[in-house]
């Protein structure tokens, strides 16, 4: 098995996420992976999945994931029947941060979210 089909799922999590200036080549024995993702939570998810195949360390791949916007973490559509502690549970593993969101949003009824509304997380 080449390096680049072990980190094929990493490949594919950065076209899901659309990261510009994508460039994924092998070098001898090791996979270079370069590109630009929208978020920080983008560039963690891509990280997490790097070592979830190889490990902690791995030295079989070198990645540069430089992140485009830094203001806020992540943006999120949402969908039907979530509400912000879920939401706030998935982003920072904590239901209660669910008022950070709403401010940032400026939602003065955290209760009232729409399906298909765009959410931006703050940094934690």
């Amino acid at each position: 098995m080449s390096v680049k089909d072990k980190y094929g799922p990493v490949i594919n999590l950065m076209q899901d996420f659309g990261i510009k200036d994508n460039n994924v080549r092998e070098d001898k024995d090791s996979l270079i992976v370069q590109g630009t993702a929208n978020t920080q939570y983008e560039k963690n998810q891509i990280w997490d999945k790097i070592k979830e195949i190889g490990g902690e360390n791995p030295k079989d791949i070198k990645a540069d994931i430089k992140v485009k916007n830094t203001d806020f973490y992540a943006t999120h559509k949402v969908k039907s029947g979530e509400n912000l502690s879920q939401i706030s549970r998935k982003y920072y593993g904590d239901p209660n941060r669910y008022r950070d969101i709403a401010s940032y949003n400026n939602i003065n009824n955290p209760d009232k979210i729409e399906p298909g509304q765009e959410l931006k997380i703050p940094n934690p």
